[in-house]
């Protein structure tokens, strides 16, 4: 396990418009470290978000995607998205607000 502390766990959010119609249900998307479990992630959101009180997290593990550039091919660097599910009583996260 990583020893990651809890302002090194997200790294920013994810803007999508997938990812913006789950707002309604207090969903949040955020790119993490890839060597965060669901418990690191948890802690973080809810030390980082005042009020926030998460009561799931879906994480999923993107692999890079092949690109090339004339003969020679290479991947992009893979990345770990994280769904959060905050519960009903919790505040919103206030950076998704304006958007």
């Amino acid at each position: 396990m990583a020893n990651l502390k809890y302002y090194d766990v997200i790294l920013k959010p994810l803007v999508s418009e997938k990812s913006m119609s789950g707002l309604g249900e207090k969903k949040y998307t955020f790119s993490v470290h890839p060597d965060a479990n669901k418990n690191q992630i948890k802690e973080a959101v809810e030390k980082m978000f005042v009020g926030a009180k998460v009561a799931r997290v879906n994480t999923i593990n993107m692999d890079g995607k092949t690109r090339r550039r004339g003969a020679t091919s290479g991947k992009t660097s893979k990345i770990k998205k994280a769904i959060i599910q905050l519960s009903a009583d919790s505040a919103e996260i206030e950076i998704f607000s304006g958007l």
